[in-house]
């Protein structure tokens, strides 16, 4: 790919494979793997998740998700490793559906974590939106006390960067974020 050019519009259904992964679109069949996944108080301390995260969150969800996607604005992937069952997700988001930076994020299933999913399915998604959306700079958000996101923002080569901390708060907990990037090689 000639960098600086458009890149190829994202396939209505994308399918990523990569690192012993299969990357893909979440479907109404996963509805209830969705809340298996989501409901968790980890997940709804450190992301914007609802919370709890129930069957009717989930709905909201998949409609938010395909919204964004239409736009341009998002791409939110199942992550699985046989192509079937859900353990987490991976997602791009962009400020603006022709922005050339965008900010990526994942969770993993409770019942999932300690395989490397998240590094793994982080490599690849970086691999597609340097490559394919041809965007030369991604960005994670990650609070400065969630050593485990950092560990795999690590591994899947991302560096903290000097850009100031940002403070937010989140269902009444205070979360100091970090800047992580990504450049493309």
């Amino acid at each position: 790919m000639i960098h600086g050019k458009n890149p190829a519009p994202v396939p209505a259904q994308l399918r990523l494979t990569g690192e012993d992964l299969v990357l893909r679109e979440w479907t109404e069949n996963d509805l209830p793997a969705m809340t298996d996944l989501f409901h968790d108080p980890e997940i709804a301390h450190w992301t914007p998740l609802a919370s709890p995260f129930d069957e009717t969150a989930a709905r909201a969800y998949l409609a938010t998700a395909r919204r964004a996607r239409a736009e341009g604005l998002c791409i939110q992937l199942a992550i699985t490793t046989d192509g079937q069952l859900p353990l987490g997700e991976v997602l791009v988001i962009r400020q603006n559906a022709n922005g050339r930076t965008a900010s990526l994020g994942y969770s993993v299933g409770a019942a999932h974590r300690g395989r490397r999913l998240g590094a793994r399915a982080l490599t690849v998604m970086t691999e597609y939106a340097h490559h394919a959306l041809d965007l030369p700079r991604l960005t994670l958000s990650i609070a400065t006390d969630n050593a485990a996101s950092a560990a795999v923002a690590r591994a899947a080569g991302y560096h903290l960067t000097d850009e100031p901390p940002i403070t937010t708060v989140r269902r009444g907990w205070s979360l100091t974020l970090r800047t992580w990037a990504h450049d493309r090689p």
